[in-house]
């Protein structure tokens, strides 16, 4: 017990030094690059952060030879949209209403509302078709979808690259680099990789050490791959995005959380629709119907005010405590 305390702390700290030099790294990468804060926080930010949970149904799906191992991915899959949408939002909120309570910044996000309508607007309709082809499982379907999902996450990274403006404010110092005013292009991409793999690193012990405890309790899979995992590898997510909100920088905070949806709704549900039978029962099925109905909440508000109201953003916390109860005690 002793010793999974210590690596749970280890983890923990991992992943926090990781996502400071990793959000750092990235923002000068994105500078350098001449990208806009929405790509920089969607694109970069949002996919480079995305990889560990990635790979856990990657290696599950391809690489295990259980039935029980493409379950888990499948998990993995599903849960990895219902933590961004309903948990990892809600407490980007939270914590922007603590900040604010606390006379460190505006109780209000200062967003490009335009990037947060199109990454939601690309993870609805792509998230909708796996529920979609869950109820009709063809294998024509599946593919079709699968190749559909891959095109659109394409088609919108071609968008966020030629849309937004590069935003001039003066950045902190690279911490490879700390006197330099321009560091060099070399050192930035060494300090994004050490941060990524930081992150990586400190994500999979976190994982290992929850799933020791996890089977130790006689949690059921399901509740692992669903639940557990998906909350220690979107651990980075939540860093990157709280440290930007804490700085400020709400529009890579909230695209690191968006365009890792739009990620995660298209890329790992093709790897699901390739290679299993995608044949969801009721749990799941609920999992992908909850993360639709937080994003509907998260649209209408924009349509609705043009803007967010943080303490509404909260309300989807409910939708994850309540399906975690069910999980547990049905």
């Amino acid at each position: 017990m002793i010793v999974s305390i210590f690596l749970f702390l280890l983890a923990i700290g991992i992943i926090l030094g990781g996502a400071a030099v990793f959000t750092n790294g990235v923002e000068w990468l994105g500078r350098r690059l001449g990208f806009s804060d929405g790509a920089i926080g969607s694109i970069l930010a949002g996919v480079a952060t995305a990889l560990p949970e990635t790979l856990i149904p990657v290696i599950a799906i391809f690489f295990g030879d259980s039935q029980t191992e493409s379950d888990i991915g499948i998990g993995a899959i599903l849960g990895a949209p219902l933590m961004l949408s309903t948990l990892t939002i809600p407490l980007m909120a939270g914590f922007l209403l603590l900040l604010a309570r606390m006379r460190k910044r505006p109780d209000q996000f200062k967003l490009d509302y335009h990037m947060v309508r199109l990454d939601l607007g690309f993870f609805l309709p792509a998230y909708a078709m796996a529920l979609v082809v869950a109820l009709m499982p063809m294998l024509a379907l599946r593919y079709a979808t699968a190749a559909g999902l891959f095109l659109a996450y394409a088609w919108y990274v071609k968008i966020h690259l030629e849309s937004g403006e590069v935003n001039e404010l003066e950045l902190e110092p690279l911490y490879f680099s700390r006197r330099a005013r321009r560091p060099a292009t070399a050192l930035i991409g060494a300090q994004v990789l050490v941060g990524l793999g930081m992150l990586i690193w400190g994500a999979h012990m976190f994982v290992h050490v929850v799933e020791d405890a996890a089977l130790g309790m006689g949690v059921s899979p399901l509740i692992l791959s669903l639940l557990i995992a998906p909350v220690a590898t979107e651990l980075p997510e939540k860093m990157n995005s709280l440290l930007w909100i804490y700085q400020k920088k709400d529009t890579l905070a909230v695209g690191n959380i968006t365009g890792a949806m739009v990620f995660q709704g298209t890329f790992p549900v093709s790897v699901g629709l390739i290679g299993t039978d995608w044949n969801l029962d009721a749990a799941s099925v609920i999992s992908v119907i909850l993360p639709i109905t937080a994003t509907l909440l998260f649209l209408a508000q924009i349509r609705t005010t043009g803007r967010w109201q943080p303490r509404v953003l909260i309300l989807p916390v409910l939708l994850y405590t309540g399906y975690m109860g069910y999980l547990f005690f049905r």
